[in-house]
């Protein structure tokens, strides 16, 4: 193992006494973060006002970190872009999908995607008519269901809820095999687990960069299109940024060339800045590295919670080839357990209705921080100090 992880911690301001296993569903700051937005407000927004349009490379930060996030998932220099929300690239993925796939009307997906994946899936069927539908199926079931109706497949390559890891190469060749086209959202893939979209035929990919990546809350979202679909796919969000020639300012949209025509609104500058500097922190590791400490930081956990904790049942496989860079346990008191947990210092989240979930991050967690963790847990558990009605009232993000 050549990455350094004690280098990778230290590059992480974390609070004192606090076991973060969250950084699934937002990351904590990288050290350079800071500096680096007080100079982009500080010196470019304030020293160069409009001018850092062009003097600080504003402009060009969607494809130059684009690239930065394609070495971290396998994509071709030249074929990611940032911006917007990961919502809006799943939209534009899905809807490029049907129009280079016009003869059919089904979308794929699995019962275990994430909603707003799905949410996306249902409007733009219904915004369509002519027949265009979602369906559905359990994720075990999702190559079973690949046929000659399906138009495209969304699916999330790493289940939210379970951890459940999807065989990204496998089912992008059976929807290509079947005239399909293969959509992928990385959000629990991207600086989590190795990926290789383009090696595995990928036709699109998603993702978002404020889990694994660390770029902040609300961070920007990145979108990949395979080369042979660059100049062939139109984005139903026609965008200022995503016009050949902007500044000619013409009245009606020619779509850029290749990656460019991904871009659609204003580009977040800030969040940018902030994303840029975070992935300072991805420069030294090895992508192999970081996943063989994942999976043995996640299996030290789910040893320790079964010896321990016998009424938590483990939702995730326990196949490492089958998981992500996450683990869940299920207890119908899930979410006062983790709120209990969170009031002693170990951070993890809920999903409804019943999973405990926790991220393994090796850039900045240990063995130290699972056994920790563990015996925290143990003692909450055997002492039922999660039965309390605080630890019952809902907040409203879980």
């Amino acid at each position: 193992m050549t990455t350094d992880f004690n280098a990778t911690r230290a590059m992480f301001d974390l609070p004192e006494g606090v076991v973060y296993l969250d950084g699934n569903s937002l990351g904590p700051l990288p050290r350079g973060v800071e500096a680096r937005l007080a100079s982009a407000v500080r010196e470019e927004w304030g020293r160069e006002l409009i001018k850092a349009w062009n003097t600080a490379g504003w402009m060009e930060m969607p494809r130059r970190i684009g690239d930065r996030i394609a070495r971290l998932i396998g994509a071709e220099a030249g074929h990611v872009v940032m911006g917007d929300t990961l919502s809006i690239k799943v939209f534009q993925a899905l809807a490029a999908s049907l129009k280079m796939n016009p003869e059919r009307r089904v979308i794929l997906s699995d019962t275990g995607n994430f909603p707003s994946d799905l949410y996306i899936a249902q409007g733009l069927s219904e915004l369509l008519g002519q027949g265009y539908i979602l369906r559905t199926v359990a994720p075990e079931d999702v190559m079973a269901a690949i046929d000659p109706t399906i138009a495209v497949t969304l699916i999330t390559e790493v289940d939210y809820r379970t951890g459940r890891r999807h065989d990204m190469k496998a089912l992008t060749a059976r929807a290509h095999e079947v005239g399909a086209l293969a959509i992928w959202d990385l959000a629990h893939s991207a600086g989590a687990v190795p990926l290789q979209v383009a090696a595995d035929g990928a036709d699109f990919a998603v993702g978002c960069t404020y889990k694994y990546l660390n770029s902040g809350p609300g961070g920007p979202a990145f979108i990949y299109v395979a080369p042979r679909h660059a100049d062939l796919a139109r984005p139903a969000l026609a965008g200022w940024m995503g016009h050949e020639a902007p500044f000619a300012f013409d009245q009606d949209y020619r779509p850029g060339h290749g990656i460019e025509r991904m871009r659609v609104g204003t580009p977040p500058i800030l969040q940018l800045a902030a994303l840029d500097a975070a992935l300072d922190v991805w420069d030294g590791v090895d992508m192999q590295d970081l996943r063989a400490r994942s999976l043995q930081l996640a299996d030290q956990f789910i040893a320790g919670v079964e010896a321990a904790c016998p009424d938590l049942v483990l939702a995730t496989p326990r196949d490492p080839a089958q998981r992500g860079s996450q683990v869940s346990f299920a207890h119908p008191e899930g979410y006062a357990i983790m709120q209990a947990l969170i009031a002693h210092g170990v951070i993890g989240d809920f999903r409804a209705p019943d999973i405990l979930r926790f991220g393994f991050t090796p850039l900045y967690l240990g063995t130290e921080d699972v056994a920790k963790a563990v015996e925290i847990l143990a003692r909450i558990m055997a002492e039922k100090l999660w039965d309390r009605d605080e630890y019952r009232t809902r907040a409203r993000v879980t």
